[in-house]
């Protein structure tokens, strides 16, 4: 450490206290009676402020630098601000001793002899305290908590913002220690001690101690030997100023270890302070001196390979390991002077001794460090070197090698003065040294020999040595900055290069070295130009690619990528020595381009190593490929060169070589392999047409696997491969190009033709594909496609023209419409398509849902066209008469459900649109056809209850008792069963008789019939069955007739539509009796009642059990009116049904689908509301089956 007088100057009075402004650039001193205002930077006075009118003993800034305050004996303290300007004055009781401001908050505290006061800037109030004592310095913690108090009686109080005290520190030296000085570490912690707050004490018994805030001491009191006056910290605390009655300001470390002296003086120092954020000190003594110092601290360090030592704290040693980056720390409680590592050895030099360390281990990177021994005497060096067995002490001129007990076994007297020295290596106790003298000389010194060798004398004083890794050359640095460099045999001057302030070799090659100065890095290898970087600080080893620099006081490895030396090896195709400063450090693409380099000058061995070191498969098999060729003995470089060239995309040279080897076929598979196709091309100029189109064949595959599917399929077709050209556009969705194709392509080529059409289908494009079927004449698959995209029309049209593909129509047509749940047209579909089974099984499962769902409406429409599907089997001879059962039993089925359906609604419904008198018709048209077997869905107690209710309302009370009797004989749900009991009691207060209006009459013989007749629906006298209405289900004035043997049904209608006149006749009647049946013949021929055989029938009264058809002659037929006439013109096998209207003023309307009879105003009206046959949904304007 070296002091340094920056300025100084001297008052009249005593100085007592001074203060820095917290940016350094002012010094403010109290001295007698006025404040001086000092410019630090040249210590010109800048203003005296008046404003005390006794001596003036302390001063404080506030850490924020607005404003500054000072006590005095005239027991004011006067605020003022950073412009010199008093702004406040309050007055304490007795003289001030001292002031100080919060740091934190700026609050001001201020102590006399008797109390202390707080004054806050905010509140602009002041709170004062009684104290014991007098009060001689104050101090506040770093966070601004707490405010420590010296006392005159040795008593140290401890307060909180408020004033209150929190602890009370009383030191065993009482009232004869008075506490003169205190002050808080401004640092948050210790390295030694973890705690917060560090209170440093300074008493007139001549002790230096340490507090926590809990008052607790920290180690013992250490002995100063004078009378302290003042303590104060450096800015981050890591120093502390002392001075007091002996005359100088001491530096102590902030454990209170002392470290020197910063200024002797002539008087008692009352104040000493440091610069904030710096290392200059300001002194203030008892004659009114003044001085301003500059501390220098110098650095102590060694260095060895990749271990650095320096001094840390002034009484600590960090040893570094620079490859690493680890630490270790060693505590030797005072000042550190001299630092020597070598190997395993570390020699640290103390005021009073020398102490000496060795690693734990011989491991390299172990960082354990321990006392091997202890050399306790006080050495004068310049410099200490050590060794594995000795130490070695520089002073001036001579050389000292001194054991590690102390003992002198050798010494070297100089020429000149000593200016650089280092340890060279060598084995334990044999070591040599590298010494550089004032005078140029320059000698190498083995410890265990007292001659010094000169290696060389140069006319320059040496400033820097370093010796290559061989011992073959010299580097020296010179005091004219030039870096030198010798042949140590020859004594050559190799080169020499100027700006040089340190130099060091690189301890891995041999000709590689490193010099810095002037702010640039410098490195030269072998006789190259020097390769320039910035670099601050000074280079000290270079160890492979690192290079070790110090810069300011710390100590760095920086990583220097050794491009630059291996590209200058590299030009002048030295590939092995590139390749060893490679090994150093270089970027993989440095490696890499290395690795070309050498691949291409066919030195494979360097290649091979370089491409292994980046990992490079590809290179290697190539160099493995070309070394196994020369095995076999190959020797034709020019082709080694071009697969080089080659693999490297050199694909023009590597052709040329090709070429010139003559291998021309290898430079065409290398082009067609690299997708150059216009280079092959152009290589391969006019040749064979054949090899033309495998190029382009090539080419295409090419472009297609880089995803250009469009330049693909253009040289595809070029090259005629259809097919690939086809399949890439169809992939890719483009359709005008499949368009072009296909329209291109002849219609024998049917195998790209169908893939045309298969990929229109995939891209939804039907009309092309139909257009492709159409052109390779692929009818079916024409069919196909139709069904396919579901265009019936279409696909209905070519039906029509091939009739042979109608059931592939049909079919798929009837399927997707069941999958649309449009089951009555699939199953029309199914019947056109001839599968009847299929037709029958679908309207069955259709019956079946709609009976099961109760839609009873619906099952009487599918029975029936069940039925009509049956009739329409029956023409078949072998399935004729079960069809023709089944015809019957279906048709019955649809009558039944047709009629079930409105009784169904009306009891499931809270309202009926349907008259009584119809209801009353369908329930006894019902109870007539459940005298056998109830078809499934069908209440029998839902038909009784329906007839109860509506024989009562319109007056058949008899039926309606009978009815009600008939349930109380079967299973009654519950939700019936309080409406039958009610019904059943309710109708016994009724006559016990029927209306006659509702009896139903026989139009063929005009008898009235039962209302319950248990015939069924026949006239119980002539057995004519009953002709209804399938609306209101009255009973129709219709008698059926039938045809006389020979008279077909085309003849009929002929003699019906005649039309002929009525004339006057007596027709007679003649009654046939035969075996099996009566028949009542109506002729012309035999007698006459009227103009009419039926009305002569009128009084007719049948006689026996069985029905007795009514046969009808031509004569008969030719007499008949065609609007009397109703035909049900059955398809075969069936023959056709006539029925004669008795009363033609009364309309009948058959429908010519179902054949179903209905007043002619019913119907008309059921058309209006649902545009259809009620029975059969035939549309009024649809086509009859």
């Amino acid at each position: 450490m070296r002091v340094v007088l920056t300025w100084r100057d001297k008052v009249e009075h005593c100085i007592y206290d001074l203060a820095f402004k917290p940016d350094g650039t002012q010094l403010i001193l109290a001295a007698g009676n006025r404040l001086l205002v000092y410019d630090t930077s040249d210590g010109s006075l800048l203003q005296p402020l008046k404003g005390h009118k006794d001596t003036v003993y302390c001063v404080a800034y506030a850490k924020d630098g607005k404003r500054f305050a000072s006590g005095s004996a005239d027991k004011n303290v006067i605020i003022w601000t950073s412009k010199l300007e008093g702004i406040l004055k309050y007055t304490h009781n007795d003289s001030i001793q001292c002031v100080s401001y919060n740091p934190v908050t700026h609050q001001l505290a201020s102590g006399s002899s008797s109390d202390f006061a707080l004054w806050s800037p905010e509140q602009k109030s002041i709170s004062k305290h009684k104290s014991s004592s007098k009060i001689t310095c104050c101090s506040w913690t770093n966070d601004g908590q707490y405010l420590a108090l010296g006392m005159f009686n040795g008593i140290i109080s401890i307060r909180n913002k408020n004033g209150d005290e929190k602890v009370k520190i009383e030191r065993p030296g009482g009232s004869l220690s008075p506490i003169w000085s205190i002050c808080w570490n401004p640092s948050r912690c210790s390295y030694r001690e973890e705690h917060n707050d560090i209170l440093a004490v300074a008493d007139w018994g001549q002790k230096l101690s340490f507090y926590q805030l809990s008052g607790k001491q920290i180690g013992k009191d250490r002995s100063l030997n004078f009378n302290a006056c003042c303590i104060s910290y450096f800015t981050k605390g890591e120093y502390i100023l002392l001075g007091g009655s002996d005359k100088q300001v001491s530096l102590f470390t902030k454990d209170g270890v002392r470290l020197g002296t910063v200024g002797e003086q002539n008087s008692w120092v009352w104040t000493c302070r440091a610069k904030p954020d710096s290392n200059y000190v300001a002194v203030g003594c008892q004659d009114g001196t003044i001085s301003f110092y500059q501390l220098i601290f110098s650095t102590v360090h060694g260095l060895y390979k990749n271990r650095y030592a320096y001094r840390d704290s002034m009484t600590d040693v960090i040893v570094q390991h620079l490859i690493t980056e680890q630490k270790v720390r060693i505590k030797c409680k005072e000042l550190v002077k001299k630092i020597a590592i070598c190997k395993n050895r570390l020699a640290i030099q103390l005021p009073e001794k020398i102490l000496i360390y060795e690693l734990y281990s011989d491991d390299s990177s172990d960082m354990h460090y321990r006392v091997k021994e202890k050399m306790v005497k006080k050495f004068e060096c310049n410099l200490l070197v050590v060794c594995a067995d000795h130490i070695i002490l520089c002073q001036e001129k001579r050389l000292q090698c001194l054991s590690f007990s102390g003992v002198k076994e050798r010494e070297w007297q100089m020429e000149s003065l000593i200016r650089y020295i280092k340890v060279i290596g060598g084995p334990p106790g044999r070591e040599g040294l590298l010494v550089g003298l004032k005078n140029g000389q320059i000698l190498k010194i083995f410890v265990d020999n007292p001659f010094a060798i000169v290696l060389l004398k140069q006319a320059t004083a040496v400033r820097c040595l370093d010796m290559s890794a061989s011992r073959k050359k010299l580097a020296v640095v010179d005091e004219n900055d030039t870096c030198l460099v010798y042949d140590i045999h020859t004594k050559e001057l190799l080169f020499q290069e100027p700006n040089a302030n340190s130099v060091a070799w690189n301890t891995q090659c041999e000709d590689m070295l490193c010099f810095s100065g002037g702010g640039y890095l410098n490195i030269k290898a072998s006789t190259f130009p020097v390769h320039q970087q910035k670099l601050q600080g000074f280079v000290v080893g270079y160890n492979g690619s690192k290079i070790f620099c110090l810069h300011a006081f710390s100590m760095s490895a920086v990583e220097v990528p050794q491009s630059t030396p291996m590209y200058q090896y590299l030009d002048r195709k030295m590939f092995k020595e590139a390749y060893q400063i490679a090994c150093l450090g270089v970027t993989d693409t440095d490696w890499r381009e290395l690795a070309m380099e050498a691949l291409e000058g066919l030195e494979f061995e360097t290649a091979k190593k370089a491409f292994t070191r980046v990992q490079d498969l590809r290179y290697l098999e190539l160099i493995n490929s070309i070394e196994e060729r020369k095995k076999r003995g190959e020797t034709n470089n020019d082709l080694f060169l071009a697969d080089v060239f080659s693999y490297q995309g050199k694909f023009h040279e590597a052709a040329k070589l090709y070429k010139r080897s003559g291998h021309e076929n290898l430079a065409l598979d290398m082009y067609t392999d690299l997708r150059m196709f216009e280079y092959a091309k152009d290589f391969l100029g006019s040749g064979d047409p054949k090899e033309t189109r495998m190029l382009i064949t090539k080419q295409a595959d090419w472009a297609r696997n880089i995803n250009e599917p469009k330049n693909a399929v253009e040289m595809y077709i070029s090259a005629g491969e259809y097919v690939k050209a086809i399949e890439i556009s169809g992939d890719h969705g483009w359709v005008d190009m499949l368009i072009d194709i296909a329209r291109k392509l002849d219609k024998a080529e049917r195998e790209p033709l169908l893939m045309c059409a298969r990929y229109f289908k995939k891209l939804d494009n039907p009309g092309y594909a139909a257009e492709t079927y159409l052109k390779i004449g692929d009818l079916k698959s024409l069919v196909q496609l139709h069904v396919e995209t579901q265009h019936w029309d279409e696909a209905f049209a070519l039906g029509e023209k091939h009739p042979e593909f109608k059931e592939d129509i049909y079919m798929p047509y009837a399927q997707w419409l069941a999958e649309n749940d449009r089951f009555e047209e699939s199953q029309k579909a199914f019947h056109k398509a001839g599968r009847q089974k299929e037709a029958v099984r679908v309207l069955e499962q259709l019956t079946d849902n709609a009976v099961e769902e109760s839609r009873f409406n619906d099952a009487a429409y599918y029975y029936w066209m069940l039925s009509m599907q049956c009739l329409d089997i029956a023409q078949d001879p072998a399935q004729k008469d079960a069809m023709l059962s089944k015809f019957h039993y279906f048709q019955h089925l649809a009558e039944m459900y047709h009629g079930y359906h409105t009784i169904h609604r009306y009891t499931e419904e809270p309202f009926s649109s349907h008259r009584p008198e119809t209801l009353f018709n369908i329930s006894r048209f019902l109870l007539h056809n459940l005298s056998k077997d109830t078809p499934v869905g069908i209440s029998k107690v839902i038909t009784l209850f329906t007839l109860a209710k509506q024989s009562k309302a319109l007056g058949a009370y008899k039926l309606a008792r009978d009815a009600y009797e008939k349930l109380r004989g079967l299973r009654i749900p519950a939700r019936f069963q309080k409406s039958i009991e009610l019904g059943s009691i309710t109708i016994r207060a009724k006559p016990f008789h029927d209306n006659e209006e509702l009896v139903p009459l026989c139009y063929r013989c005009s008898t009235n019939n039962p209302l319950l007749n248990n015939l069924g629906n026949v006239c119980i006298n002539c057995r004519q069955p009953f002709v209804f209405s399938a609306s209101s289900y009255e009973v129709l004035h219709l008698v059926e007739f039938y045809l006389e043997k020979g008279i077909t049904d085309e003849e009929a209608v002929s003699l019906i539509d005649l039309e002929v006149p009525r004339h006057k006749r007596e027709n007679r009647c003649q009654e046939i009796t035969s075996n099996n049946s009566q028949t009542l013949r109506l002729d012309e021929t035999v007698g006459c009642m009227g103009d009419d055989p039926f009305t002569a029938k009128l009084s007719f009264e049948q006689g026996g059990s069985e029905f007795v058809p009514v046969v009808v002659s031509r004569s008969v037929l030719r007499s008949m009116s065609r609007r009397d006439v109703l035909i049900k013109r059955w398809p075969p096998p069936l023959r056709w049904q006539y029925f004669r209207s008795l009363l033609p003023e009364a309309p009948i309307t058959m429908c010519p689908s179902c054949f179903q009879m209905f007043h002619s105003e019913d119907y008309e009206l059921l058309v209006l509301q649902h545009t259809r046959c009620p029975y059969c949904r035939r549309p009024i304007d649809g086509p009859s089956l």
